[in-house]
């Protein structure tokens, strides 16, 4: 069906509001039925999907494309809600089937794809306001309509699934009582992808034919979350009050996580400040006390955003660069940049225009927010490329040693730059610059660490049977490389067990409790192996038979004998699991 034109579709103020306001029979019904397809295609896609880039992808562009028609689709008005959530589906699905496909090799593929998300949230409420019709003349009131109404309506449709949820669990248990296995259907993997996209499609359904009443429900909630206003700006003035006197300093030395704390207290004060702002004057409750509460409010997120800023740039001076803190970085520049147009709108328009210009603030704020979204989201920055640059010079200068250096991060972090870079450095002529960076090569999982600190390479306490210096070396430095339990107080054995298929040498590593077992290549590569069902089990999932071995350490006798195949023994006892 064709869209009807601008005008037609409802000329003047609030022509948008009037247009969803409409109430349309057949809306939860469609709702219902293309949400309860889009789950059903969507656990069909995942189900058994793993790292398939494509199908990810199919998935991610059903879920948003289908949540943002539900959201647009509007009674006599198809084609334009069908051409936005068909292209903002295409914008979250290439950014998916990116960060899946590409897996390892990009440093941000999960944020960029939030990202992205964020863009596309933030464009829904611009495209039902006209946005693209009227540009920046669109009205401030149908926006801030919009996003209210959009939150109610997404959040009770959340709370009539959970609910039916409930109900359906009621109903099957009741009908288990006379032997009528509803209880085994519903506890099936599709129909419950089916139940949920049926039961918010048909909450979202049923509350966007009722947005005439959810208008009021939006007044009131706005005005419950207003009367926190009062409170939080107090506390602002207290916080920065105790800043001014005791200095910066103490926050840094309260709290290794002052960022998120300051941007979430700036995101309150920001909503808040906004409930009480409301979308005209009109409309403002709560006398001179909760107005001048929003007034302090929007002063305060400058400083908050400030001090969340300087916390970054000390983490960053200490750390250096890395794709998660330049994402945190950008998330300031959003926030400051709020933070600054509110302050200086509650400056300029301290004797009575600063809530029009804080209204106009928003609409502007908002779009380049989506629009600097879309930037990053797009493959046009690498961070991992910049932060691997960043940590190579720190480095290479000095400003960090080599036993310090998070050699990890550049293999498990940085993309695909970081484990170029770590390539290089492991043939570097300095020998402990090499050797942290080859000990990181081995690792076979990401070794994490709290306050982000690389600790120093632990040293062994092994005892061996058999083999040469060079096996030795390269099964010694693949324990070191991922943290073995053959430090400290603990002494392990190691057991050369004969020849793999492929020509590796088997070795058995044990504690006396348990056992592990690694196959050492000609070259040096080292594979731990796993036993399953008697058999071993590397990660490229071959398989191979082991040859015995026997030997003493000290007053404890370590051996391999037959038990069903084969196994280690411990005084006598069974240790790990039986292999061929």
């Amino acid at each position: 069906m064709e869209d009807e034109p601008f005008e037609a579709a409802g000329a003047g103020e609030n022509s948008a509001r009037r247009r969803v306001e409409t109430v349309w029979p057949l809306r939860p019904w469609l709702s219902a039925g293309w949400l309860g397809l889009a789950g059903l295609a969507i656990h069909f896609l995942i189900d058994g999907a793993n790292d398939s880039g494509p199908r990810m992808a199919a998935a991610a562009f059903i879920a948003f494309a289908a949540g943002a028609l539900v959201f647009t689709l509007e009674r006599g008005r198809l084609l334009a809600p069908a051409i936005f959530s068909l292209v903002t589906g295409l914008v979250v699905g290439g950014l998916t089937w990116r960060a899946v496909g590409a897996g390892n090799d990009i440093a941000d593929g999960g944020y960029a794809v939030a990202a992205g998300l964020f863009a596309c949230l933030l464009a829904v409420p611009l495209f039902q306001a006209d946005f693209l019709h009227r540009r920046m003349r669109t009205d401030y009131k149908d926006i801030h309509y919009f996003v209210w109404t959009d939150a109610i309506t997404g959040a009770g449709a959340i709370a009539f699934m959970g609910l039916s949820w409930l109900l359906i669990w009621l109903v099957a248990s009741l009908l288990d009582l006379v032997g009528i296995p509803l209880r085994d259907l519903i506890q099936k993997d599709w129909f419950a992808a089916l139940f949920i996209g049926l039961t918010l499609g048909a909450g979202l359904g049923t509350l966007r034919n009722q947005l005439k009443i959810i208008g009021t429900l939006q007044s009131v909630v706005l005005l419950v979350l207003s009367i926190l206003a009062l409170p939080l700006a107090v506390a602002i003035a207290v916080f920065l009050g105790a800043v001014v006197v005791s200095g910066p300093s103490v926050l840094w030395n309260a709290t290794d996580s002052a960022t998120p704390v300051l941007l979430s207290i700036a995101i309150g004060a920001y909503v808040l400040a906004n409930a009480v702002l409301r979308d005209r004057d009109a409309d403002m409750v709560g006398g001179a006390v909760l107005k001048w509460s929003g007034y302090a409010l929007a002063l305060g997120i400058l400083p908050l955003t400030v001090f969340a800023a300087i916390s970054t740039g000390v983490r960053i001076d200490q750390h250096g660069l890395s794709p998660e803190r330049l994402w945190a970085l950008c998330s300031l520049i959003v926030a400051v940049a709020f933070g600054l147009a509110y302050f200086v709108d509650a400056l300029v328009g301290a004797r009575g225009s600063w809530r029009d210009r804080l209204r106009a603030s928003n609409l502007r704020l908002g779009l380049a927010t989506a629009l600097f979204a879309l930037f990053l989201a797009l493959p046009i920055l690498n961070f991992g490329a910049i932060s691997t640059r960043d940590q190579l010079a720190r480095l290479q200068s000095g400003a960090i040693s080599a036993e310090e250096f998070d050699f990890s991060a550049l293999k498990w972090d940085f993309g695909a730059p970081g484990r170029r870079a770590l390539d290089r450095l492991a043939k570097s002529k300095d020998e402990p610059i090499a050797n942290g960076a080859r000990q990181a090569q081995l690792q076979e999982m990401r070794p994490y660490r709290w306050a982000g600190e690389r600790q120093a390479p632990e040293t062994l306490s092994i005892t061996w049977q058999g083999g040469d210096d060079a096996l030795r070396s390269s099964v010694e430095e693949y324990l070191i490389a991922n943290r073995a339990y053959c430090g400290g107080d603990t002494t392990c054995t190691a057991i050369i067990a004969g020849e793999l298929p492929d020509g590796s040498r088997l070795v058995v590593v044990s504690d006396g409790g348990s056992a592990q077992f690694y196959g050492a290549d000609r070259e040096g590569k080292v594979t731990q192996y796993f036993v399953e069902q008697g058999r071993f089990v590397a990660d490229e999932d071959r398989r191979a038979r082991s040859m015995e071995a026997e030997g003493k350490d000290g007053d404890r006798k370590f051996e391999i004998r037959p038990f069903e195949g084969r196994q280690l023994y411990v005084d006598g006892k069974p240790v790990g699991e039986p292999f061929e």
